[in-house]
């Protein structure tokens, strides 16, 4: 209990040092919310009206920056995120969660495929080391997962897509259907997401393969995984419950800090191809001056990468309970 606590503590003061950095970054940058709709109305805009905007924003000239620092977390606890410059006069919260769902099904789902799928050829390969399996496949992956993520990208595009004619070119679905639960809008969204989530996958799935490898050689030289050879239990149980639930712990902390950045998205690959996620969607907001928008999604990148850390270290505790005595 007291190792829970301690996590729960680093992860209410890391919360709030993120929100406070979070409140302050945007109003050290030059400009401000009013500045950029005035420019982007071409100064057709009263300075009641910019006043309004400001306000709308959350940067008022009437308030102290302490003012606005309380406002800004009350306005945050209550879920209220502000307007979004980029997509006015739509809220932050309604512009997120257009993207939110699109990035979580693509580039969650690419992540945990090539988690489990690089654990997995990881521990093979380092069971059967010295093999051609072990020669072949580790080198190969990360190789080709020193390739840029846009490169793969474009180079998918060209081969299925233009060339070969089965994948779109783009897009989350067919522009001309609706969003519905059937299946065979799901199939939709299926075929069009293949080819990005094949690029993510590809491009991550090395790093996993060689540090699930080198943990578990290392873990197959423990003592414990000795005398479970000595016992005769079975090759299948001596692997993954003896060497790899031990050998996977240091992965965990990587995999959570992954889930976590998933929902920034992979911003070069949905401008490749033109995927409305959350990623392409901060980079609108960046080039737009969307203080608000940007507050929330740095927000929510940095809420999401914190539960995904403190999820792993429960995880870790649990799987391996000498970590509760000397965390």
């Amino acid at each position: 209990m007291s190792y829970l606590v301690r996590r729960l503590e680093f992860f209410a003061i890391t919360l709030w040092a993120a929100l406070t950095i979070n409140f302050i970054l945007p109003r050290v940058m030059p400009g401000n919310p009013g500045q950029a709709m005035l420019v982007r109305f071409h100064g057709r805009v009263s300075p009641q009206a910019i006043k309004t905007i400001e306000a709308a924003f959350g940067v008022r000239s009437d308030q102290s920056l302490v003012q606005q620092y309380f406002q800004y977390l009350g306005n945050t606890l209550r879920g209220d995120l502000g307007v979004s410059l980029t997509f006015f006069p739509n809220t932050v919260g309604d512009v997120i969660k257009q993207g939110l769902l699109w990035t979580i099904g693509l580039v969650g789902m690419a992540t945990i495929i090539a988690f489990l799928l690089g654990t997995l050829l990881g521990m093979l390969s380092a069971w059967w080391r010295g093999g051609i399996f072990d020669a072949l496949l580790p080198p190969v992956f990360i190789v080709i997962s020193s390739f840029p993520y846009f490169l793969l990208a474009l180079l998918a595009l060209l081969l299925f897509s233009i060339t070969l004619d089965w994948f779109p070119l783009g897009f989350a679905y067919d522009l001309n259907s609706s969003i519905n639960l059937s299946w065979s809008f799901v199939g939709e969204v299926a075929w069009h997401g293949f080819l990005p989530a094949l690029t993510i996958v590809i491009t991550s799935i090395g790093g996993w393969i060689l540090t699930m490898r080198n943990t578990m050689i290392t873990t197959l030289a423990e003592d414990y995984v000795k005398m479970a050879r000595a016992k005769g239990l079975s090759p299948l149980r001596i692997m993954l419950t003896y060497a790899g639930r031990n050998a996977i712990l240091p992965n965990l902390t990587g995999f959570a800090m992954s889930l976590g950045f998933v929902i920034s998205g992979a911003i070069l690959v949905e401008i490749v191809f033109n995927y409305p996620g959350v990623g392409f969607m901060l980079l609108q907001a960046v080039n737009s001056e969307d203080f608000a928008l940007m507050q929330a999604l740095f927000l929510l990148i940095t809420v999401a990468v914190l539960v995904a850390v403190l999820a792993a270290d429960i995880l870790t505790a649990w799987l391996d309970p000498r970590t509760r005595d000397t965390a």
